[in-house]
């Protein structure tokens, strides 16, 4: 049975089976299926794509702006003409168009939408990535759960971390720079540079002195854990023997995007967007839960169209490829993918030429997956400036996401206040699950 036939066999408020009835019965079905190892990617958008200019398009309306709609694969679903291989694969994606939050801030809306919860002090939330990496990670790989790639982490710090779940759960991060994707660093080849930190011994280093230190220090720790008993030194000592297994382990070539072909990497994008989905398909062919790609540079305050314009070619040249690759892999099925960032923008173009924070009405993508593709759901008004059918909210979509993976969202862990805590406070949508 589908995902989507459960949800309307289990209601959703016009009777038939309860929350806690329903989605056991779908996680014991998933268990039961032979495809039931899935994967999550985030697309993370960082500054807050505008959802009016890639695909929520006012063509014929002041506030449209510059760019014209193209038609896509599927009949009826338009979307931006800076996306033209993203419209080939149309029928693999759900436009989310009637998303609707309440926070403007950069900080704040980062860390709703990446934890699904507002900062609430005291209570340390995980980011979704943490949350699915610890429900849909494998423990015998010696690859993280979860990789984050080019993270821009200013706006808010914890929004990417495990929170309550422990540093077992966080991810490992490749290519962070505080100077966002425009200043990359790149090698000799023009293609931006993603390296993994710490994975190969220092220059000089001999293998016999690596087995050495190694020694030493599980001797150290060892004492270490026996006078110092506690979760946090185990935690502590479980993340460095995750990190010394993969030192030690052949797996560690999935970052290794420069053994692939000039023509595969130049057909992602040289960026570290591009870069980075080379590297996203390369772990997920290698089991890896939950792998996100950030784009940063999505805060068009002013000259919104100019880079704009740039950005949704660095995506569509990313996003397609990996899911043109993924899909002749046969993991596409297996593999949700979402699109987002922390709001949307402002339908009214400012002075400057740009758009400005807007969470009343804006959008997210889905596909892959236990996504129903080739539709978008919901509407907003011809003004974009308010949602008119399909409005919701952070929680229905990462419930949403939750579903498509295999997950039940009303999933509980104990948080660092001692009380459970559901992974997400939310209902998904039945129309977009296949």
């Amino acid at each position: 049975m589908k995902r989507r036939d459960w949800l309307r066999t289990a209601g959703l408020g016009i009777g038939g089976l309860s929350m806690s009835g329903w989605f056991p019965l779908l996680a014991n079905e998933l268990a039961d299926d032979p495809r039931r190892h899935r994967h999550c990617i985030l697309l993370w958008m960082n500054g807050g794509p505008t959802q009016t200019d890639t695909f929520d398009m006012k063509p014929g309306h002041e506030n449209g702006g510059e760019f014209q709609e193209i038609e896509t694969n599927v009949p009826g679903l338009r979307f931006s003409e800076h996306f033209p291989r993203l419209a080939q694969q149309a029928d693999k994606l759900a436009i989310v168009r009637g998303l609707s939050t309440k926070e403007g801030d950069h900080s704040r809306g980062t860390h709703l939408m990446r934890t699904g919860h507002p900062p609430a002090g005291i209570l340390r939330h995980p980011s979704i990535g943490s949350a699915l990496a610890k429900e849909l990670g494998d423990d015998t790989l010696a690859l993280p759960r979860y990789v984050s790639i080019a993270p821009y982490r200013s706006f808010n710090q914890e929004a990417y971390g495990p929170g309550y779940l422990g540093p077992r759960f966080g991810p490992l991060v490749v290519g962070e720079t505080d100077r966002g994707n425009v200043a990359a660093p790149t090698g000799g080849d023009g293609y931006a540079t993603l390296k993994v930190s710490s994975v190969q011994p220092a220059d000089g280093v001999t293998e016999e002195q690596m087995s050495h230190r190694l020694e030493l220090w599980n001797r150290m720790q060892q004492r270490f854990l026996h006078t110092h008993p506690g979760t946090s030194p185990v935690a502590h000592q479980t993340v460095y023997q995750s990190a010394v297994n993969l030192m030690q382990s052949e797996a560690a070539n999935a970052f290794r995007v420069e053994d692939e072909s000039d023509e595969v990497r130049e057909k992602y994008g040289k960026g570290l967007f591009g870069q980075g989905c080379l590297m996203a398909r390369r772990l997920i062919e290698q089991g890896v839960a939950f792998v996100e790609v950030s784009l940063n540079g999505w805060d068009t305050h002013s000259n919104n169209f100019e880079q704009v314009a740039g950005l949704s070619q660095q995506v569509d040249n990313g996003w397609a490829s990996l899911m043109e690759d993924l899909e002749d892999r046969g993991l596409l099925e297996t593999t949700t993918i979402i699109w987002m960032g922390e709001f949307g923008r402002t339908p009214k173009i400012n002075g400057q030429a740009g758009r400005d924070h807007f969470p009343a009405a804006w959008s997210s993508v889905l596909a892959g997956g236990g996504i129903a593709g080739g539709q978008a759901y919901g509407k907003t008004s011809d003004d974009g400036r308010q949602v008119e059918d399909g409005k919701l909210g952070v929680h229905e979509l990462l419930a949403t996401l939750c579903s498509a993976v295999g997950v039940p969202p009303n999933t509980e862990n104990t948080s660092n206040t001692g009380r459970p805590q559901k992974l997400v406070e939310g209902s998904p949508i039945p129309e977009l699950l296949s």
